[in-house]
């Protein structure tokens, strides 16, 4: 596939994350275009956000897409948009990709611009779901959901479409359930002419996008640091990716904007909700990322490289989602002494009442019940430090089968109320309602079972999908060993490591980076697979897997069956693992003596 402008692949691309979730508070478009970026690159969808959409397309056939995006992100930024001549690509289309392409376009007319709007369709397989009754769940292995109860069904397609429709004149690129990373790699795949052979530069577009995905999480946000961009959190800048024709890359920001671009601030980001690292599976590659170098040129510019690929998935993972009964919880606070104990006294009458009632009106029992005290670190399990608060917030969900179960159980979360021990208060008003619960089904489809169609101004585009090459080569990298030494001093985690954690489906994976290189050995010695599922043992049903990156000096630990469901479906306070790296910084690692009168030393002076 050759680029639109012959000279284009021997310069660098400059690519703005934008967005990073549909509902992200940003001023990101004015930020980037006066930056003087090439493209812009908008992510929207998660899982949970296609059944949203999947349940408006369902009230409104003119809807199931991003509102926001044509409204408050085109609309103002139209005209702008089109003088820069900088491209949009964003996966903002969600279910209806084909009616987000019209509401651009009426904008498009009514400004009087010359814009051409690119669509890449093929992903919404929810027209098909009885033919996929037979499939299994591809981590569980439970069989496939009753059709009736589908609210979505959506193959991630890759970068290859995108780069199609910007080779046919797109200006604006819309697709559906497109993996977060190809919006990128679809606008290096365009500029540079890589094709499908080419594994490491596609890998190394893919690290760009991913790195750019969840925008300003790559400039200081969710940062183990944060005190270092506490004060510039309300300017923070979005991350900007300068890719070469190499696949190599540098990350900034615009000038003069707020945040940090940092080898911690990428490190983090770079393993944000991955699992294996040599097998990070994309539709176009699968990418290897556990010899990436991250350094830092000046300040706010961090140059990465060393990304390699090996060939991709045969078939394409697809995502159903489905309804699975109903939740409901209820925030409350209590204060005064023994505050925690007044909570759960009062959670356990909660559900005791409500479980009698539920009874007496035939409906059958909650099917799942979650409580959680907020302010004695009930998150840190048995690693909980010995708190009496005087106050805590009381949260306490659950789930039934049938809406009406879950309203009996919210009534009885504040109806009880006066006999609740003494401190009880609450700030919000009225009664919180039942919500659908909506679980993920993973499985997969071959790629010739998903026909992908590109469009152009609704014209369709002459394109192929490239096969890719076959074979996988995967080499594990050497455990480091620690040197023996006597004389030892225990030293909290987050002296000597900076983390990162999120989630995947209900699992959780947690990354963690030493500080300097000397101090990974004796982390990978301490956190074994065992330390770390003791930790978590009051969250995790599943085994830990511990994966080595030597090339930032990391550790990366997946938690399989984590999160109790994960998304929506999970009645947990973090459903998505994104503090759970916290609790891992909270543990004690042994270290040389020496190496801690050193870390002392530094953090006096």
């Amino acid at each position: 596939m050759s680029p639109a402008d012959p000279e284009a692949d021997k310069t660098p691309l400059s690519i703005g994350g934008a967005s990073g979730f549909w509902g992200e508070s940003t001023p990101a478009v004015p930020q980037l275009l006066e930056a003087g970026v090439d493209v812009l690159v908008f992510d929207y969808l998660a899982e949970i956000t296609m059944s949203i959409m999947a349940r408006a397309r369902a009230a409104d056939p003119e809807r199931g897409y991003a509102l926001d995006f044509v409204s408050a992100v085109l609309k103002p930024n139209l005209k702008a948009i089109a003088d820069s001549g900088v491209k949009v690509i964003a996966n903002a289309g969600g279910v209806n990709p084909q009616s987000c392409g019209r509401a651009i376009q009426a904008l498009i007319d009514a400004a009087g611009l010359d814009l051409k709007v690119g669509l890449v369709l093929g992903d919404d397989l929810s027209g098909r779901a009885a033919e996929f009754a037979g499939e299994s769940e591809m981590f569980s292995g439970d069989p496939f959901p009753r059709p009736e109860s589908i609210a979505s069904v959506n193959a991630y397609l890759g970068a290859f479409p995108v780069a199609a429709a910007l080779d046919a004149g797109a200006d604006i690129v819309i697709t559906g359930r497109t993996v977060d990373s190809a919006l990128t790699l679809g606008a290096c795949i365009h500029h540079f002419g890589w094709d499908a052979a080419e594994l490491d530069k596609l890998a190394g577009g893919s690290l760009a996008g991913h790195i750019l995905e969840c925008s300003t999480q790559a400039t200081g946000g969710n940062y183990t640091d944060w005190e270092e961009v506490a004060d510039e959190l309300a300017d923070i800048g979005c991350p900007v990716a300068e890719v070469s024709a190499d696949g190599s890359f540098v990350v900034t920001k615009p000038e003069g904007s707020g945040g940090l671009v940092g080898v911690g601030t990428v490190a983090e980001q770079m393993l944000y909700e991955i699992g294996d690292p040599q097998a990070y599976e994309l539709p176009d590659v699968s990418c290897d990322f556990s010899e990436v170098q991250i350094k830092q040129q000046t300040a706010d510019r961090v140059q990465v490289s060393g990304a390699r690929g090996s060939s991709p998935p045969r078939d394409y993972k697809v995502s159903a989602t489905f309804a699975d009964g109903f939740r409901g919880g209820q925030l409350l606070f209590f204060y005064g002494e023994r505050a925690g104990d007044r909570a759960r006294a009062y959670a356990d009458a909660v559900l005791s009442r409500a479980g009698r009632r539920l009874e007496q009106l035939g409906l059958g029992p909650l099917t799942e019940t979650c409580v959680e005290t907020f302010g004695d670190e009930s998150h840190y399990g048995e690693a909980a430090r010995y708190v009496r608060s005087r106050e805590v917030t009381l949260k306490i969900a659950a789930r039934h089968p049938r809406k009406e179960g879950v309203g009996v159980f919210l009534g009885e979360t504040f109806g009880l109320a006066l006999s609740a021990p003494p401190g009880l208060s609450a700030f919000q008003g009225g009664r919180p309602r039942p919500s659908p619960v909506v679980r993920l089904f993973s499985f997969r489809v071959a790629r010739g079972d998903v026909p992908v169609e590109v469009l152009v101004n609704n014209q369709p585009v002459d394109w192929t999908m490239p096969q890719p090459p076959s074979g996988v080569s995967l080499e594990r990298p050497r455990e480091p060993e620690a040197a023996h030494t006597d004389a030892m001093a225990e030293v909290r985690l987050d002296r000597i490591a900076l983390a990162r954690s999120g989630d995947k489906g209900n699992k959780a994976n947690v990354g963690i980076i030493a500080r300097d290189p000397v101090y990974l050995p004796w982390i990978w010695q301490a956190l074994t697979t065992e330390v770390v599922a003791d930790r978590f043992a009051h969250f995790l049903e599943g085994e830990v897997e511990r994966f080595l990156m030597p090339g930032v000096h990391a550790i990366n630990f997946l938690l399989h069956d984590v999160l109790g469901g994960g998304g929506i479906a999970s009645l947990r306070n973090d459903p998505q693992g994104k503090g759970y790296s916290q609790i891992l910084l909270d543990i004690k690692v042994p270290i040389p003596a020496d190496l801690a009168e050193e870390l002392d030393n530094k953090e006096a002076s």
